[in-house]
């Protein structure tokens, strides 16, 4: 696959940063929470704007134009997002199980909520702000292959490792949030196995030319910068107590 060096690097520093040795009490899950879930929600645009281009939702439907492969893999990722099944059996989006956990440890989600509700990002942190920006940006008018290198690279390759950090942490200081836990350790099974592959093939497929290869490049490492400041920023709200 096309992870050059400098991706690979990228992935690599993430992979290892200090934030996730912070996440060791209830006040520092807490203050993750209230400013991690911008990520949680803005993901589901670069995984419809995926959906939209490669399978149809258009009335009257027409067959899509890509192979019956990448459309099926489009098609499951969004059900396991959109309707997988919660600790208790009971279908939910990814989103609400994440709201879910976030009242179980007492999280503040007044900013997500007040964000949703009228989509002005204004009043927001300025990595989140940047965040957004970029990725509702390119889920609304990057080229397929540019959302597709996001979403591999910036989310479902990367995930799996994050958050395995993340729950080692919170296991090994006793951290009693299962609504988190659950949520977490199901990423790490579905992205850390199915999903990743899905996208990984959807974004083989999608890359046809050089061209294409480096402009996917550029977006995978903006988009592993992206990730790294939103870090940066909330170990420094940890920090600061």
């Amino acid at each position: 696959m096309l992870l050059e060096r400098d991706v690979a690097s990228r992935h690599s520093d993430l992979v290892s940063h200090p934030v996730y040795q912070s996440l060791n009490s209830v006040e520092s899950i807490r203050i993750f929470m209230k400013y991690h879930v911008f990520a949680v929600w803005d993901f589901m645009s670069l995984l419809k704007a995926l959906q939209k281009e490669i399978t149809c939702v258009n009335v009257p439907w027409r067959d899509s134009e890509y192979s019956p492969e990448i459309v099926r893999v489009i098609n499951e990722i969004v059900l396991s997002e959109e309707s997988d099944l919660d600790s208790q059996g009971r279908a939910r989006s990814h989103f609400s199980l994440y709201l879910d956990a976030m009242k179980e440890v007492g999280a503040d989600t007044s900013l997500i909520s007040g964000f949703i509700s009228d989509l002005i990002p204004d009043d927001l942190p300025r990595p989140i702000r940047e965040m957004l920006s970029f990725h509702l940006g390119l889920a609304s008018s990057g080229q397929v292959h540019e959302v597709a290198s996001s979403f591999f690279f910036g989310r479902e390759k990367i995930i799996p490792e994050m958050f395995q950090s993340i729950v080692d942490v919170m296991k090994g200081s006793g951290i009693s949030c299962g609504g988190l836990i659950y949520y977490f350790e199901r990423h790490i099974e579905l992205d850390g196995g199915e999903h990743s592959h899905m996208a990984e093939r959807c974004l083989e497929e999608l890359i046809t030319s050089n061209t294409q290869r480096g402009e996917a490049i550029l977006v995978a490492k903006k988009s592993l910068e992206i990730r790294s400041q939103l870090w940066d920023f909330i170990k420094s709200e940890i920090d600061a107590g």
